[in-house]
Parts: C-alpha cells; sequence; structure tokens
C-alpha cells in the first residue's frame, strides 16, 4: 500500500514515457501505464512490479482513436487514486510540411494536441474539488525554434508549451502544478518512426538524463523546465521580453507606423 498519489502516464511503453513509469515506481507511486504497444508496457510492469511492488495497471490505448481516449478520459475522472498526470504520448513529423497529406496532419495535431488537452480536461475538475493534483505536458524546445523546420510538429509543441502556461494560472491558485517539459534531441523511437536517422544529429540526449532532470525540475516546482538550456537567465530574459512586448500592445489604435500617412505638402 502507499499513500502516494498514481501516475497515470501517456506513452509508456518506450522511451521518456517507459522512463517516467520506471522513475514513478521506484518513488513508490502506484501507475497507469497507456500506450499503443501493451506487450512492451507489461514486460516493463512485469519487472517493476516484482522489483518495486507497486500496483500497476497497463491500458493499451490509441489516443488518436476516440473511443480509445474517452476510455482514458474516464478513468482520470473517476479514479481518485490518479494524481500525476504525465502527458507524454506524442509523434513526430515525417517529411516537409508539402508532404503532408489530411491523414497524417490529422494525426500528429489529434496526438500532440487535441489529446493531451482532453485528458488535462478531464482530470482538472477533480484535481480542483481535492485541491491537489499534478500535470506534466511534454513539448519540446523545436516549439520556439520555426528554423528547425519541422513545422506542424513544432507548431504543437508550441501549443504545449501555451497550453501548460494558460493551466497554470487557471489551476495554480487552486492548488494544481502544472509543468512543461521541453527537451531537444532526446535519444528515442520518436525519430526512427518519423523516417529520421538519429545518429546524423550532432548532440542527442539520453533519455534517462532527461527526465532524471525533469523531475528535479518536478520537485521544484518550476512551470517551464528546459533540461538542455545551460544559461537558466535566457529563458527569464525570454518572458520578460515577451511580457514588455504585451506592454506596448495598446489596442485601441493601430500604431504609428500603420497609421495612413497625409499626402507631401508641395
Amino acid at each position: 500500500m502507499t499513500n502516494l498519489p498514481t501516475a497515470l502516464i501517456t506513452g509508456a511503453s518506450s522511451g521518456i514515457g517507459a522512463t517516467y513509469a520506471e522513475r514513478f515506481a521506484r518513488r513508490g507511486h502506484n501507475l497507469v501505464m497507456v500506450a499503443r504497444d501493451k506487450a512492451r508496457m507489461d514486460l516493463l510492469a512485469s519487472r517493476l512490479r516484482e522489483e518495486t511492488m507497486v500496483t500497476i495497471d497497463v491500458i493499451q490505448a490509441d489516443l488518436t482513436q476516440q473511443e480509445d481516449l474517452a476510455e482514458i478520459e474516464s478513468r482520470l475522472r473517476e479514479d481518485t487514486s490518479i494524481g500525476i498526470l504525465i502527458n507524454n504520448a506524442g509523434m513526430g513529423q515525417s517529411g516537409s510540411f508539402i508532404q503532408q497529406n489530411a491523414q497524417s496532419i490529422d494525426r500528429l495535431v489529434m496526438l500532440n494536441t487535441t489529446a493531451p488537452t482532453r485528458l488535462a480536461a478531464a482530470v482538472a475538475a477533480r484535481f480542483v474539488q481535492e485541491g491537489k493534483g499534478s500535470i506534466v505536458n511534454i513539448g519540446s524546445v523545436v516549439g520556439f525554434a520555426p528554423e528547425l523546420g519541422m513545422t506542424i510538429y513544432g507548431a504543437t509543441k508550441a501549443f504545449v508549451l501555451f497550453l501548460s502556461q494558460g493551466l497554470n494560472l487557471e489551476l495554480g491558485p487552486k492548488g494544481i502544478y502544472v509543468q512543461a517539459v521541453l527537451p531537444a534531441a532526446t535519444r528515442t523511437e520518436i525519430w526512427s518512426r518519423a523516417g529520421m536517422d538519429i545518429n546524423t544529429l550532432p548532440e542527442v540526449m539520453d533519455v534517462n538524463e532527461l527526465v532524471d532532470a525533469a523531475l528535479i525540475g518536478f520537485d521544484r516546482k518550476e512551470l517551464v523546465t528546459i533540461p538542455p538550456l545551460h544559461v537558466a537567465e535566457r529563458w527569464d530574459e525570454l518572458e520578460q521580453a515577451r511580457q514588455g512586448l504585451m506592454s506596448e500592445i495598446r489596442q485601441a489604435h493601430a500604431a504609428e507606423r500603420y497609421q495612413p500617412q497625409a499626402p507631401a505638402q508641395q
């Protein structure tokens, strides 16, 4: 038995999700593991049960499918033992923007944005009622780097950051902790699934190091954790610049540079 909150982790069959599962199990948390690959989750869950003695439920679900997503939403609403949601499931972009089709766009947007939003929404009301709970959303530094060329993927990760910041403003005063974790290139299977060779990248972080760093941020109650950012002040400067920009937006009139200019006097 444990008095610690159960952690529900999506994308828990491999990579970041599986590593989160292992770390939380070793901390003594019971788990609900969610992913498409049930066989891999069963193997990991069996080992973790034996090594840590925690209770682990495994749910096979494809969060791009409405029926499967609704099942996880119901679990989050009804299972009062769940106090931590790790919104990790996601997919990368294969090919350039003009190489996408309607199906690939819908699937990527559904998994990377709609699913984490709906899962957060499913659990938020209960967390607020209880006055406690944690939501961790896995984003990416690509979300503020359009230069990298992964346009749709980057847009979904920008959404995840904004969602996390907005949820923090709404839910933080009610006792809910919301963390955005923004990895850079991390050694997981998301690259091969997108048809990319990770070995061509100059710098790649080990997934264990990434999750351990993210958990230090979690324990510190950081709102945005960027494990590969070595100069923390850079994020503070970006936030200050953003807030400065907002202070200069006065919407009663267009800025002077956009005002019609009087004809020059002859």
